[in-house]
C-alpha cells in the first residue's frame, strides 16, 4: 500500500535542508570515483605485470617473483653445471629471496640445514663448516647449489626427483623409490605421499619457466 507523504505544516526557508542531500550526494560520487581509480590502478598493475612493461610491471614483478644475488646465482650455476633458473626457483620456494631461519635450523636463501652443510663441506673437501657462514647468501647459495648437483647426480639426472629430495629428504625419497620397485619405477607424480612435496616440485617447476622468460638477461640465459 502507497503510502501518503506527511504534511508539512512549515515549509523550509533556509539552506541547511537542501546541503544535506547535496553533501551526501557530494560524498558517494567521490566514493564512486575513488573505487574506480583503484580498479584503474589495480587493473594497470596487473596489466603491466603481464606485459612486463613500465615501473609498474616492474614493481608487481618484484612482489611475485623477486630476484637477487644474480651475480652469485650466474656463478654458481656456471661453476655446478646447473640452470641458474633451477637455482631462482629453489630460492623462491625456499626463502622469496629472504634471509630466514627455519624452525628446524635450515638457515639463508636456499634453506641449508646445518646437517647438510657439513656434509658438503665434507664431501667437496672444502673448509671447516661455519654455522654462522650460512647467512651469508654467497656461502648459502654455493651450499644449495652444491646440494642440487649432487642430488642430480644421485638421481640419475631426474630433476623432478632431485628437487623432491632437497624438500623431503633423500631418506624419504630412497623409501619412496624402493617401494616403487627402483629408481626406473618412481614417479614423483604417483609415488610421492607428501602433499607438501608434490606442491614444491610443481610450484619449483613452475618458477623455473617464469624465471627463465621474465630474467633472461640477468640470469644470462
Amino acid at each position: 500500500m502507497a503510502r501518503a507523504a506527511p504534511t508539512q505544516t512549515k515549509p523550509r526557508t533556509g539552506t541547511a535542508g537542501r546541503r544535506a542531500p547535496v553533501r551526501a550526494r557530494a560524498r558517494s560520487r567521490r566514493r564512486r570515483r575513488a573505487a574506480v581509480v583503484l580498479v584503474a590502478i589495480v587493473g594497470a598493475a596487473v596489466g603491466a605485470s603481464v606485459a612486463g612493461l613500465g615501473p609498474l610491471g616492474d614493481a608487481f614483478q618484484e612482489i611475485t617473483l623477486p630476484l637477487r644475488h644474480e651475480d652469485i646465482i650466474r656463478q654458481q650455476a656456471a661453476d655446478k653445471g646447473l640452470d641458474p633458473a633451477l637455482i631462482a626457483a629453489v630460492i623462491h620456494e625456499e626463502s622469496r629471496f629472504r634471509d630466514q631461519t627455519s624452525h628446524a635450523g635450515a638457515r639463508g636463501l636456499m634453506q641449508v640445514t646445518p646437517a647438510t652443510a657439513r656434509f658438503i663441506a665434507q664431501d667437496s673437501g672444502g673448509t671447516a663448516f661455519t654455522e654462522a657462514d650460512l647467512a651469508t647468501p654467497q656461502v648459502n647459495i654455493s651450499n644449495g647449489a652444491y646440494y642440487l648437483r649432487y642430488l642430480l647426480a644421485r638421481y640419475d639426472g631426474d630433476e623432478k626427483v632431485a628437487v623432491a629430495a632437497y624438500n623431503a629428504g633423500e631418506t624419504n625419497v630412497n623409501r619412496w623409490i624402493a617401494e616403487a620397485g627402483g629408481i626406473g619405477e618412481f614417479d614423483v607424480d604417483d609415488d610421492v605421499p607428501f602433499p607438501e612435496t608434490h606442491e614444491y616440485v610443481e610450484n619449483v617447476t613452475e618458477r623455473r619457466e617464469q624465471y627463465r622468460a621474465r630474467y633472461t638477461d640477468e640470469l644470462g640465459l
